[in-house]
């Protein structure tokens, strides 16, 4: 099922840029987080979380959700983001970056509601994970506390943690293949950098029920790139994906929403089952193909994405 409000396209802007915010807070992404940490320069890290407080108040923000990414755990700006953060009612969630342990991120749940005593309810925590630690620890860190609402795969970093020889986010390198000849015995077999850590995240994710969501395709500018990075994400079964640029929202949104075919044979799948179970039976074939309650669950969070 859908865990919470979609966030199929979920669009990163740098917090201090307000112009950016503004049109982040207009555009199609279903949610945004203001990011106070790398897409900021030291310098700009004061303005950048008063920038975020006064967008948050300031803005129209529909009902998209809204979440603003941390510095670092052990950073010397965390202390005051979290103060200046925590009361805000129209902040729906923080990203904690580098979420490594699960003792931190109680800690960070204990502090947001000691800051917002008055909230209607707790600031949310989404936790990014993106170094080999964190993906070790990912199914601790899924179930540390009840505030704990999403994970996200932080590609870019995860991949400087293992040593990839790499540098385009989200993307597996050149290299990344293995690769034969019909003499050698070899298949090709094209492999992908980023498979086992995507199902790592995805599957510690739904054993907690919480949001599952992918990393950025850093190729902002290539639509069928970005389209196709987000149709993987989509069919493995992620909630959403990371977007970096206004023009990925639009291709990233359709590869999460299910197309009318799919719908429409969702649909039949489930009208099949109905007509099984007035019959007394399990299971039914349907074009040829066996269909039974796991169908069914799978029909249904298709219809739910699209919904």
């Amino acid at each position: 099922m859908v865990r919470g409000r979609p966030t199929r396209a979920y669009l990163a802007v740098p917090a201090h840029r307000s112009r950016l915010v503004e049109k982040a807070a207009a555009s199609m992404a279903d949610a945004v987080f203001m990011d106070l940490e790398d897409a900021v320069p030291p310098s700009e890290k004061v303005a950048a979380l008063e920038e975020a407080v006064r967008s948050l108040s300031a803005c129209d923000w529909g009902t998209k959700s809204v979440a603003v990414r941390l510095n670092a755990i052990d950073s010397p700006f965390i202390d005051r983001e979290i103060r200046a953060l925590a009361p805000l009612a129209r902040l729906d969630a923080v990203i904690v970056p580098k979420a490594e342990r699960a003792s931190d991120i109680g800690a960070i749940a204990d502090r947001l509601r000691a800051a917002g005593p008055g909230r209607p309810a707790p600031v949310a925590l989404e936790l990014l994970i993106e170094t080999a630690l964190g993906l070790v620890n990912v199914d601790a860190l899924a179930a540390s506390h009840d505030s704990v609402s999403a994970l996200h795969l932080g590609v870019g970093d995860f991949a400087a943690s293992i040593g990839a020889r790499c540098s385009d986010i989200g993307i597996s390198p050149e290299g990344y293949r293995q690769t034969g000849t019909a003499q050698s015995g070899y298949a090709s077999a094209p492999l992908d950098l980023f498979a086992y850590p995507m199902m790592r995240v995805l599957v510690a994710a739904c054993a907690f029920g919480l949001r599952a969501v992918d990393g950025p395709c850093g190729a902002f500018r290539d639509a069928r790139l970005t389209e196709s990075t987000a149709q993987k994400a989509a069919a493995m079964g992620f909630d959403g994906k990371q977007v970096i640029h206004p023009d990925q929202i639009e291709p990233t949104l359709r590869a999460f929403i299910p197309s009318g075919h799919e719908l429409a044979q969702a649909r039949r799948i489930l009208e099949a089952m109905e007509q099984a179970e007035a019959q007394g039976q399990g299971a039914v074939t349907l074009d040829g193909k066996m269909i039974d309650y796991a169908n069914v669950r799978m029909a249904r969070r298709i219809i739910e994405m699209g919904s």
